[in-house]
């Protein structure tokens, strides 16, 4: 178990660093000679408006073909319309898609409003053929994550039986235990496989949550995480000591 946290006084001063150090990553991407596509995991969730809209402001400043050969995936969505108020995906296209105007072919929605096993062998099949796979899992450059107040990364809530925990699927879908209920979520596997994952812990109520989840011995959904990982990035603004 290896993380860094950064700590912050306010999310608005987390936003605008965690935006910061993901556009000069994507930079860094960029020069490279022969570079490859770059595929990255969005979450939803308060923190997360604040990051896209951080993310536009800051690109706006840089040099244009930023986001060239950025592919756009998430880290989990609600099993909702994509117009619905609670969509991750409608909460990234206002504030992120639409003014960088991303292209479509660029955006790998999961289609949560549809049958849900065949969104979930779309969701699957998308992410595998667009990304290097290691040991059956999708090897995404970035994932970024929140953190509920129980600890709960993506949609993987505490409570989960062990085998369910262990399940190797890239995605599968979950009961929420708060609405909306019905959900797909990427699993510890494909997180794990991960280059990089950034966790954003912003709010007030999170305390004990992410002492715990910092802990070798945690036990909520974000402590496996860490735990699965040899390095990790916890971008907060709550003092967990």
């Amino acid at each position: 178990m290896s993380y860094q946290i950064v700590l912050f006084r306010t999310a608005d001063e987390l936003a605008s660093a965690a935006a910061s150090q993901w556009l000069n990553k994507l930079q860094e991407h960029q020069a490279k000679p022969n570079h490859r596509q770059y595929n990255v995991a969005l979450s939803g969730g308060r923190v997360a408006k604040n990051f896209f809209s951080e993310i536009v402001r800051q690109a706006a400043r840089m040099p244009g073909g930023l986001f060239d050969g950025v592919h756009f995936f998430w880290a989990d969505e609600r099993c909702v319309p994509p117009d619905d108020p609670e969509s991750n995906y409608n909460i990234a296209r206002e504030l992120l898609f639409e003014p960088l105007k991303i292209p479509t072919r660029q955006i790998h929605r999961l289609r949560g409003e549809g049958p849900e096993g065949l969104a979930l062998r779309e969701a699957v099949d998308d992410i595998l053929n667009a990304a290097p796979v290691a040991k059956g899992q999708p090897v995404l450059e970035m994932a970024f994550l929140g953190m509920g107040e129980d600890g709960h990364v993506a949609s993987l809530f505490p409570g989960e039986p062990e085998e369910v925990v262990k399940d190797e699927a890239v995605y599968r879908a979950v009961t929420a235990v708060k609405p909306p209920p019905r959900r797909i979520t990427l699993g510890y596997a494909a997180i794990e496989a991960a280059l990089e994952v950034w966790v954003m812990v912003s709010g007030a109520g999170k305390e004990m949550a992410l002492r715990e989840s910092l802990s070798p011995t945690g036990k909520t959904p974000m402590a496996r995480v860490l735990q699965s990982r040899t390095q990790t990035k916890v971008f907060t603004d709550v003092k967990a000591s």
